[in-house]
């Protein structure tokens, strides 16, 4: 099977060069989305077929049966485009490209703004996590792909809740269109009261020198839950936690009884490329962590409250590196738990007190439960931090 993909802006009149106009004079079965449609069902043979992409996707490729498919797509069709789609789903087809510019490009050339060092990111059906690190990891100019929920104005409310206040945003609306393009520069309280014409896309550049991040928030820097010091893992803990965790390495991180969220947060600041899930049983915490969360500019944490044995995870993405802050005397059955669902290479942290008050000796929970599950043990780690108990970072694996 063979697909020809043409890029098209959104002109009603597209410029097509004299071969894709052969190709479309000869062609039989066509395809794309309905607004492309509407730009190219005039130039389309009379006896077309045109059959409209639209989800679910397993649908429309299972109407390709004819040997050659002509499809519309939007700008490059490698740059997140169908192109692509193609490639994942049907990897034995052959595939002619003949791309325009993408509406990022285009947006650059209206502004004339260099664009070889912006950083590219497409919300378009895909969640916030990519535009989430790009935030965090300090990126100087951002291109973002927009759709009906990730709008403009959406995009700059995030980044207001976030603290990230330096960035202006110019917005793109029906490029290559010129009865309707529109370009405009706004700043991110005006754009979050804006109202966009669809489609549209936006590059986002920061105002002021790259923030320097630290390396370990202070822990009085923290929301507390009722003002109690000792419910926060310190930072010198926290940084050895998150070096035990082998973070840089991580896909998916699971933060389990995260009271504060330092933690959870310590982790995504320090390694945005983290998907983070954390649990906690308390209900007041939930306030807490999302307070936290926008003091430090950590977008993306997926929260949940309630019993962790009770959670549904079914549907979570699966974690290769588990940190377990409270287990209530349950640690043995939140471990099987957590088992079911870590990847083979994945790794389960815990701190064990050793306090003369506490009766319930973690480490021995701990030791039980490796043993149970046949589980690895890593050499612990053992320190203390000025007046407080002391404290052993055990690690184990499969």
């Amino acid at each position: 099977m063979k697909f020809v993909v043409i890029g098209i802006s959104d002109s009603p009149n597209p410029f097509f060069s004299p071969e894709v106009k052969e190709i479309i004079k000869n062609g039989k079965v066509f395809s794309g989305g309905k607004r492309h449609h509407e730009i190219v069902a005039s130039l389309l043979p009379v006896d077309a077929q045109w059959i409209d992409i639209t989800a679910p996707l397993d649908a429309v490729f299972k109407q390709y049966t004819a040997p050659v498919i002509i499809v519309f797509a939007s700008g490059d069709p490698l740059f997140f485009g169908f192109a692509n789609t193609i490639r994942r789903e049907m990897p034995e087809a052959e595939i002619v490209l003949f791309p325009t510019f993408n509406s990022l490009q285009m947006l650059a050339h209206r502004l004339v703004m260099p664009y070889h060092n912006m950083r590219i990111v497409s919300l378009t059906g895909r969640p916030w996590h990519e535009f989430d690190r790009a935030l965090m990891e300090r990126a100087e100019k951002i291109g973002v792909l927009t759709d009906r929920e990730h709008t403009p104005a959406a995009i700059a409310q995030r980044m207001l809740d976030y603290g990230y206040v330096h960035y202006a945003m110019y917005v793109g609306e029906h490029l290559g269109n010129p009865q309707k393009e529109y370009v405009c520069f706004l700043t991110l309280k005006e754009a979050a009261q804006h109202d966009f014409s669809i489609p549209n896309c936006l590059i986002l550049t920061s105002q002021q020198s790259p923030l320097t991040s630290t390396f370990g928030i202070p822990d009085a820097d923290f929301m507390l839950l009722d003002g109690r010091e000792k419910m926060i893992t310190k930072m010198p803990i926290r940084l050895l936690t998150l070096q035990a965790l082998e973070l840089p390495k991580r896909q998916v991180f699971w933060d389990i009884g995260f009271c504060t969220g330092s933690v959870s947060i310590e982790a995504r600041l320090q390694f945005p490329h983290l998907r983070v899930c954390a649990f906690e049983i308390r209900p007041e915490c939930e306030s807490i962590i999302q307070e936290n969360a926008r003091r430090f500019g950590v977008p993306g944490i997926d929260v949940h409250i309630g019993d962790f044995l009770e959670t549904d995870i079914d549907s979570l993405p699966r974690p290769d590196a588990v940190f377990i802050g409270g287990h209530g005397g349950h640690l043995k059955e939140i471990m099987e738990k957590v088992l079911s669902v870590l990847t083979d290479d994945g790794v389960i942290v815990f701190n064990s007190v050793t306090s003369p008050k506490v009766h319930t000796d973690s480490r021995l929970l701990w030791n039980e439960a490796c043993m149970a599950f046949g589980l690895r043990q890593d050499a612990p780690l053992r320190l203390q931090i000025n007046d407080y108990n002391p404290i052993e970072i055990l690690r184990c694996r499969r």
